[in-house]
């Protein structure tokens, strides 16, 4: 079977104008480079652009990357480059989406570079090994002159660029001190960063001042981006991340991913990567080219087939490695000696012990949550202790992002939340774990959402993209909101500069410090947010009848003091039993995504509620009881849509909103009891999806659902399916407590849940885009279905 190509690196032109002694291209073994044309002809790019576009096409290929190298690829020229750029994509467009990056030393850097790169889309990579002392130990030009200067011109061109800026590339060396290049690169504003081990072997290994001195440069590194909240991605350490946890990494030199790169030299020539110029002289020559040898031709050469043996092409000693699904061996040529492949990394006591370390901090930030818990959620169910790891690392998760708005903070409010988490912890949490506060500060991280009237907030593109997975519950469609799934750490990290109305919408903070001072017995007084003449406190309540956007809130000994004329409206919550929700209809921030939350309702309409609800819970602990103990340790809010359309049941669950479900109010309680178990699915799965990767984040290809006629995205089939285990019990369940048409209605239902939901599973595992902790949860929902009998009213 062919590993398709997804990466592409084109040399547009084989000399560079610095002389940097670590290159890989002319310091080392392999000096191909001095037979080879200065520049590509665009000849060779127009086959080069059909080669790719046969590629894609016979393997369905949706997305590709195309490098522009070389050497250094702006001695090219202007013209030559924006010849290049559109040959691609007038070859390609229509066909596959094609992303264009360029990798550059950036001293030639100039406007018309940037006017022509922005053009034509195409993302500017700059080499820069740190500050000025670390830069020129190698970037240097041949007469020993520092080119510092001229790339430091050539990021900053790019930072008024921001819509080209790709990031930064530094190759490590441990002569330098690694907190002086983290906070020079940092200073530049990189909207990502990657460090490079210096290419090396076991014949001429690298400088080594200690057994791990690679590994003890990049942990300090990883330890200071870390404290300050991963203000940006570094790839070598969420590649780590992503791979400690059985997902795929972000790049070559780690994981056991087969590689889906292919280098085209100058001349046209098919070349393996680029690194193993640092072997032996004609490494990674493939003897084919554009003209004579298709892609597939180099997908099934020798040398590409050797490469792409994942755990099984790796030496014994790495194969008994406890990380080597993380380290994956290291890169390729950094395991050459003596004419074999057939060894370790070089660098694998480094690599050992950074995989280590940042596991350990991975494990540290997900709480550790055990193969059985995950297990036991992926059944599609989850008991009390399985939903409370998941809260917990919620809890974690809120206090990072709330952490990272301290910027927008307004003046004195960041002390009130210290004080108040320093002598009231218990207290600020529960407010900080009402959904919604988790749904305002992603809001303000991300900056992309403006508030519609009444304070409903419009999705963000990528929840469109996502869409509304509608089911069937009762009589009518089940409508989700299910947006982009995000890391707790990436929104965090994200930092506030690209937040919009983030400094506007942090003001908001003041009003969850005032609901935490009012459950705490404080004294407080205090501006607070007003929101279409209310000013509301989560979990607590609402002051209405305000005039403006903020209002000076008065607490005394934990009582709101109101001025005549306005009104206190405390929280009200929906109860049978011992278990209780809070029925939200103020929030301004809740989210409800594609259907409309309904406004403060009336007493009738919360005592209907209230009726409901106490019935749809009674029903779940006396016929799904399986489902009970999950719902009381993670089900917290409940939120009221507007009334759907008559034979319609409506619901929704928002993304970044662990504990909440919304629903119309529905004709009875059996149906509630269906909504409430089908959302909070949703619910458990993206907080899975918070702490795993279960499917590769890059695949944006459609799939079919069985129950929709639009295709979906993987992450919506995922959580489509999910939901549905639910469905199908409910209906498989209802089957032996009703009779005569429901039954019949029963029956029905559940063997049209169970066959879509089964064959949901089966296109999930087909996609190949699962990873392999994906491949183990979908594995355990199948189980559960297939589990279930077809045989009427078994």
């Amino acid at each position: 079977m062919i590993t398709p190509f997804q990466q592409f690196v084109l040399k547009v032109h084989s000399r560079c104008d610095l002389s940097c002694d670590h290159c890989y291209v002319y310091e080392h073994a392999d000096q191909s480079w001095r037979s080879r044309p200065r520049g590509i002809s665009l000849q060779i790019v127009d086959q080069v652009a059909a080669r790719i576009a046969e590629h894609v096409k016979q393997h369905d290929v949706r997305d590709i990357h195309v490098v522009l190298h070389g050497g250094e690829p702006l001695l090219a020229g202007h013209e030559r480059l924006a010849g290049i750029a559109d040959a691609l994509r007038g070859a390609l467009d229509g066909i596959c989406r094609l992303h264009l990056h360029i990798q550059t030393n950036g001293v030639r850097l100039d406007d018309r570079f940037c006017d022509l790169f922005a053009e034509r889309e195409i993302s500017v990579g700059i080499s820069l090994d740190g500050d000025r002392a670390a830069n020129d130990r190698h970037r240097r030009y041949a007469s020993g002159k520092s080119s510092y200067d001229q790339v430091i011109r050539a990021v900053e061109r790019l930072r008024a660029r921001p819509e080209i800026y790709g990031g930064l590339l530094c190759t490590i060396d441990v002569a330098n001190d690694p907190i002086a290049v983290y906070e020079a690169l940092l200073e530049l504003g990189p909207p990502r960063i990657d460090f490079l081990l210096p290419y090396a072997t076991w014949d001429t290994p690298p400088a080594r001042p200690s057994p791990t001195a690679y590994a003890d440069w990049l942990i300090a590194i990883f330890d200071r981006w870390d404290a300050d909240g991963r203000p940006m991605p570094i790839r070598l350490f969420e590649s780590i991340a992503r791979t400690v946890k059985g997902g795929a990494s972000l790049s070559e030199s780690i994981g056991l991913e087969p590689s889906s790169m292919v280098v085209i030299d100058t001349d046209g020539s098919y070349e393996l990567v680029d690194s193993l110029k640092v072997t032996y002289d004609g490494a990674p020559a493939t003897g084919y080219d554009v003209f004579l040898h298709t892609l597939d031709d180099v997908a099934v050469h020798p040398k590409t087939r050797e490469q792409q043996r994942g755990l099984e092409g790796l030496s014994d000693t790495c194969r008994r490695c406890p990380v080597v699904r993380s380290c994956g061996g290291g890169l390729y040529t950094h395991r050459y000696r003596d004419g074999s492949f057939d060894n370790p990394s070089v660098y694998c006591e480094d690599l050992f012990k950074l995989v280590t370390h940042l596991g350990n901090a991975t494990k540290m930030s997900t709480h550790a949550i055990p193969y059985a818990s995950l297990d036991a959620l992926a059944t599609g169910f989850g008991d009390a202790a399985d939903i409370e790891l998941l809260a917990d690392a919620q809890r974690s998760l809120r206090r990072a992002l709330i952490a990272a708005l301290r910027p927008l903070a307004p003046a004195g409010v960041w002390e009130l939340l210290t004080d108040l988490d320093t002598h009231h912890r218990d207290v600020l949490e529960s407010v900080l774990a009402h959904p919604y506060v988790r749904s305002w500060a992603v809001d303000c991280l991300q900056g992309e959402r403006q508030a519609g009237p009444g304070g409903r907030t419009e999705p963000r593109s990528s929840e469109r993209q996502a869409g509304l997975d509608a089911g069937h519950a009762g009589q009518g469609p089940v409508r989700r909101g299910m947006g982009h799934v995000e890391r707790g750490a990436d929104l965090a990290g994200r930092g506030v500069e690209q937040a919009g109305l983030g400094v506007e919408r942090g003001r908001y903070l003041a009003n969850v410090v005032a609901a935490a001072a009012v459950r705490a017995g404080r004294d407080l007084t205090l501006p607070v947010v007003v929101v279409d003449g209310a000013a509301y406190l989560p979990t607590v309540g609402t002051l209405r009848g305000l005039d403006g956007d903020s209002v000076t809130l008065v607490v005394r000994a934990g009582r709101i003091v109101a001025d005549a004329g306005a009104e206190w409206q405390p929280v009200r919550t929906l109860a049978s039993g011992d278990y209780s929700v809070v029925l939200e209809d103020s929030d301004p921030h809740r989210d409800s995504h594609q259907w409309p939350a309904a406004g403060r309702l009336d007493e009738a309409v919360v005592a209907a509620w209230q009726a409901s609800f106490e019935q749809a819970w009674r029903l779940i602990e006396k016929e799904y009881p399986q489902y009970a103990p999950g719902l009381r340790g993670g089900l917290s809010t409940l939120t009221p849509l507007a009334q759907a359309p008559p034979g319609q049941d409506v619901s929704s669950t928002a993304r970044h909103a662990f504990g909440a479900v919304a629903a119309a109010l529905p004709d009875g309680p059996a149906t509630l009891a269906l909504l409430i178990m089908h959302e909070f699915q949703h619910v458990k799965l993206g907080a899975v999806f918070d702490l795993f990767d279960l499917y590769d984040r890059a695949d944006t290809r459609l799939y079919h659902a069985p129950w929709r006629q639009d295709p979906r995205p993987l992450e919506g089939l995922l959580q489509g399916t999910y939901a549905h285990i639910a469905v199908t019990d409910f209906w498989r369940t209802r089957r032996h407590t009703v009779e005569g048409a429901e039954l019949e209605k029963a029956q029905e239902e559940y063997l049209r849940w169970r066959g879509h939901t089964l064959a949901a599973t089966e296109t999930l595992v087909g996609s190949k885009a699962l990873t392999a902790l994906g491949e183990r949860f979908v594995g355990r929902m199948r189980e559960t279905l297939a589990s279930w009998p077809v045989d009427a009213r078994r």
